[in-house]
């Protein structure tokens, strides 16, 4: 099993037997309200299980076969699969009272076409992949598969966080995951296109390529067109450079949200109308950002923080919650309380 901190395991924990009481209590039946009108799933690799020791990744990643449970999941409890892009009009309708269901990917993984979307073309389901122009262009890393790996290929490592040299034991499972916690706090509290840099030159020395990964994770220009003729995809926008929104300036702001939906129409051929947010967190989305989303032109706007589709969602279209299918959690059960909202309310 992949690795997991003492603190996230607990954390896990906590949430499993909220997801079990409510899978095995039957709560779902008893306050069906708590569904809404319906959910957005976010998932990011769609992939075969690899079953590695350390993995600090891992819940990014799920397999071709929980995809299938949690689309049977939906269908059974009677939910209407529908392109993100076109729910805000599907829940202006005062008369129509379905729950929906959207799949949204994030970045543009490889896997996604190789494996998530003949499993969603055998449902019939259509789906979403949000789109990072540097990662399409190899001109952007993806700082935590860089990380992951240096961590994993070394025993010791040396790194500046701002205080001097450092010396990083990285032998142990434990010691790996603590430096791989240091560095994503690192990314996520310096300057990050500085610490994402400095990440890369340090795996550089090492012998990896970080834009090597990203190109072999992630599809290039040539893939998206082919993709883009399948009729059950959409394309949003995922920013250039895949960068905490809520850090930078203004003019960077509206750069990457425009200038990313430009690239997106000259990938597939049609401006996207959706958007999501890189990281999606309270810390990466704020006020300004949800503001920006609406002024660049987006009819929705996706975070990855938790929650059913409500009210509100038609009265802050680009601030829409998501609910992570996370790759720890992989047992139908799990999605079944996820669909019923009542996981919001426990956790």
């Amino acid at each position: 099993m992949p690795d997991i901190p003492a603190r996230q395991a607990l954390k896990y924990a906590l949430m499993r037997g909220a997801l079990d009481l409510i899978a095995f209590s039957g709560a779902r039946r008893v306050y069906p309200s708590a569904a809404g009108r319906g959910v957005i799933f976010t998932l990011h690799h769609v992939r075969p299980a690899r079953g590695s020791a350390y993995d600090p990744n891992a819940l990014l990643s799920v397999t071709p076969e929980f995809l299938a449970v949690a689309i049977e999941a939906s269908l059974e409890a009677g939910y209407v699969p529908v392109a993100v892009e076109d729910l805000p009009k599907l829940l202006a309708e005062p008369c129509d009272k379905r729950r929906f269901v959207s799949f949204t990917l994030d970045d543009g993984y490889r896997n996604n076409g190789e494996y998530a979307a003949p499993v969603f073309r055998k449902y019939g389901v259509p789906y979403t992949i949000f789109i990072t122009a540097g990662f399409v262009e190899r001109t952007r890393s993806l700082w935590w598969e860089t990380a992951a790996l240096l961590t994993a290929n070394e025993d010791c490592l040396t790194f500046d966080f701002g205080a001097g040299p450092e010396t990083l034991e990285t032998k142990t499972v434990a010691q790996k995951r603590a430096v791989f916690d240091r560095f994503a706090a690192f990314i996520q509290t310096a300057d990050e296109d500085m610490a994402v840099a400095r990440l890369d030159e340090l795996a550089e020395r090492s012998g990896i390529d970080p834009l090597g990964i990203t190109a072999e994770l992630t599809m290039d220009a040539r893939e998206l067109r082919e993709l883009a003729k399948d009729p059950l995809v959409r394309f949003g926008a995922h920013t250039l450079t895949h960068v905490n929104l809520r850090r930078v300036g203004g003019p960077r702001l509206e750069e990457e949200l425009q200038l990313s939906a430009e690239a997106v129409e000259g990938y597939v051929g049609r401006y996207p109308s959706a958007f999501a947010y890189p990281y999606g967190f309270a810390a990466a989305v704020g006020e300004r950002e949800i503001e920006a989303a609406a002024s660049a032109g987006f009819a929705i706007a996706v975070t990855t923080q938790p929650g059913v589709l409500g009210p509100d969602t038609l009265n802050r279209p680009t601030g829409v919650g998501r609910v992570s299918l996370n790759g720890h959690f992989q047992k139908k059960r799990y999605v079944d309380s996820l669909l019923s909202g009542l996981a919001f309310k426990l956790i």
